[in-house]
């Protein structure tokens, strides 16, 4: 049996695994033990797994994952995400559809310090579906906002797998973290365009909330003050070469703590709460992470992935073509697959294809997160619905599923603009140092 045959078995059976829903990381992990014991032999399977869950779990650079995610936690359990989302409501929730904008609106301030899409949604979720019941809003249109908005989170920076895909690929993290910020942006734009229409189309789903003074929506401003100083005080750093993202993510925990206390709004039983689900997190994203790299390896000695390079390479068909086929494999990948893993097991593979066709691979990573933010709300798996469904459990799933399809499309036309204008990716990570 040739060692390509071997590499495609092993995708094969890791397919059927993750589809027959078993953890991720311990799949990976197996079955790139088993398949660089077949190849090579048992010892230095043994040998290879001791290695990478050592080199893992020791690792410098994946400490930003702990940092940032408690950051997130910190946010959320000292009330931070709340003012957030009343700054916002304030401002913009007088208008038809004001409330779901101003969703939006949070769910991007919150994504800001955050680092994760399931974070974000669940986060929102909780803060702003009550507000949005009272207000008698169609709950598809509602619910279907959370779990777009809340997919901001592995966009706009810090993303966890933004951090991911760099260490996969040796692209530097900051630059990432920079190219994420204008794409977000434009895509908050286009959610709020989504919503608009759809409002305007049925005015009946989103009623007007009550007019707000002048002098108020100015004086809500300070509840967004916390998220901006963390933001700019964060990727402001990273942008200017003062922090690496390992120490810009210890600043933004210790600056998070440190508002939280001055506030007096974060209590002991907070703080234990916000360690422990930091620690579930990260301890998730770094099986996957070691499952991934052990896989990764068996995938390297039966050369799959530098086989599939050359020969996509060599494809009679434009750089832009095969780059299409590319997204559709994450777009009907991320149906069935969580962002992360989906990232883990493709990175790799697609990775050199990407750079023998000439694109530039910090915009590539920009791609590939948008079009797995599409499959975080798409069926059947649609992780980010299900979040908002365990919140909104009287709401049904495909209701949810309903509400999400605008966004669905505010997402193909960000991801369509990005591979007609790259620069918007790459504007901001030129200026770097």
């Amino acid at each position: 049996m040739s060692l390509s045959t071997i590499g495609i078995i092993g995708i094969v059976l890791l397919l059927v695994g993750l589809f027959s829903r078993m953890p991720v990381g311990f799949v990976m992990a197996v079955l790139g033990l088993a398949g660089f014991s077949y190849v090579v032999n048992f010892e230095a399977g043994l040998n290879l797994l001791a290695r990478d869950i050592w080199d893992t779990f020791s690792s410098y650079s994946l400490t930003v994952i702990p940092l940032f995610v408690f950051m997130g936690q910190l946010a959320y359990q000292s009330g931070i995400s709340r003012r957030l989302y009343h700054a916002a409501y304030v401002i913009v929730g007088n208008r038809r559809g004001g409330l779901a904008m101003a969703t939006i609106a949070a769910c991007a301030g919150f994504s800001a310090i955050s680092g994760s899409t399931n974070a974000t949604a669940a986060t929102m979720a909780t803060v702003t579906l009550p507000e949005m019941k009272r207000r008698k809003y169609d709950m598809g249109l509602a619910t279907g906002t959370v779990a777009a908005a809340g997919s901001l989170g592995i966009l706009i920076p810090p993303s966890v797998i933004f951090i991911v895909y760099g260490i996969l690929t040796g692209q530097s993290i900051g630059k990432l973290f920079a190219a994420g910020i204008l794409p977000g942006l434009l895509l908050c734009s286009l959610f709020f365009i989504a919503v608009f229409l759809r409002v305007r189309k049925n005015p009946e789903l989103a009623p007007p909330g009550p007019k707000t003074s002048l002098k108020r929506k100015i004086r809500s401003f300070t509840g967004a003050i916390e998220t901006l100083v963390l933001f700019v005080m964060v990727m402001g750093g990273i942008f200017c070469g003062i922090f690496t993202p390992t120490e810009a993510a210890a600043v933004g925990a210790f600056l998070t703590l440190v508002i939280a206390l001055m506030r007096r709004q974060l209590s002991w039983k907070g703080f234990v709460q916000a360690l422990s689900d930091t620690t579930k997190i990260s301890c998730m994203v770094m099986v996957i992470v070691t499952g991934a790299v052990v896989f990764g390896h068996f995938m390297a000695i039966t050369r799959v992935p530098f086989d599939l390079a050359n020969w996509v390479g060599s494809l009679p068909l434009p750089s832009h073509a095969v780059l299409g086929l590319i997204i559709l494999v994450y777009l009907i990948g991320g149906c069935f697959m969580d962002a992360l893993a989906m990232i883990m097991l493709t990175v790799p593979i697609f990775y050199p294809v990407v750079l023998a066709l000439g694109f530039d691979p910090i915009w590539f990573g920009v791609i590939i997160v948008l079009v797995t933010e599409m499959g975080v709300i798409t069926p059947p798996v649609g992780v980010n619905v299900y979040v908002v469904h365990g919140v909104a459990k009287d709401v049904p799933l495909e209701t949810i599923f309903r509400g999400v399809l605008p966004m669905l499309l505010a997402l193909l036309v960000c991801n369509l603009l990005l591979i007609i204008f790259p620069q918007i990716a790459l504007f901001l990570p030129s200026l770097m140092k």
